[in-house]
C-alpha cells in the first residue's frame, strides 16, 4: 500500500475502530452473567465456558474494524452508501444483542436480533467481496461465531 492509500485510510481505521471498541465496551457494559436471572437459565451443555467468549470476541471485533476500514476505502459509486450503512447496522444488532439478552430478559427477541446480525454479516460478505476479497474474508469467522452464537441462543429461547 502507498503512503497515499495509507495516509487515506488511517482516519477511517480510527474511525471504525472506535465505533467497534466502543460495541465492545457497552456490550461488555451490558452482559451480566453473575445475575440471579442468568444464573437461573437452562442453557445447553455445549455453552462453551465463559472465559473463552472475551478472546473471542477481541479477535472478532478486529478483524470487523479492519475489514470496515478496507470497505470504506475500496468500495465505491452507488453500492458504497449500502456497504457502509450495513457495518453501522451490523454494529447496532451487534451492541443490541447484548442488551435484549441480559437486561432485557428477552431471549426470544434476542434470537430476532441475531438472525439478523448474522444476515447483515453475510450479506457484507458478499457485497465486500468483489471490492475487497480480505476485507470479505474477515468476516468468516464472524459469520462462523455468530451462526453458533445464534444457535446458542435458539437453544437457551427454546429451554426457557
Amino acid at each position: 500500500m502507498s503512503a497515499t492509500a495509507s495516509r487515506r485510510i488511517a482516519p477511517a481505521a480510527a474511525g471504525w475502530g472506535a465505533a467497534v471498541a466502543a460495541v465492545a465496551l457497552l456490550g461488555g457494559l451490558a452482559t451480566d452473567t453473575s445475575s440471579d436471572w442468568y444464573e437461573s437459565l437452562e442453557r445447553p451443555s455445549w455453552q462453551p465456558p465463559g472465559a473463552l467468549f472475551g478472546p473471542v470476541w477481541t479477535v472478532l471485533y478486529v478483524l470487523l474494524a479492519i475489514s470496515a476500514a478496507l470497505a470504506w476505502r475500496d468500495v465505491r459509486g452507488p453500492r458504497r452508501r449500502l456497504v457502509l450503512g450495513l457495518y453501522a447496522a451490523n454494529l447496532a444488532m451487534n451492541l443490541g444483542w447484548s442488551v435484549i439478552f441480559f437486561r432485557l430478559h428477552a431471549p426470544w427477541a434476542a434470537l430476532a436480533d441475531i438472525v439478523g446480525l448474522l444476515a447483515s454479516i453475510v450479506a457484507l460478505i458478499v457485497l465486500v467481496r468483489r471490492h475487497n476479497t480480505a476485507a470479505s474474508n474477515a468476516l468468516v469467522p464472524y459469520a462462523v461465531w455468530v451462526t453458533f452464537a445464534t444457535a446458542l441462543t435458539a437453544a437457551i429461547a427454546l429451554e426457557n
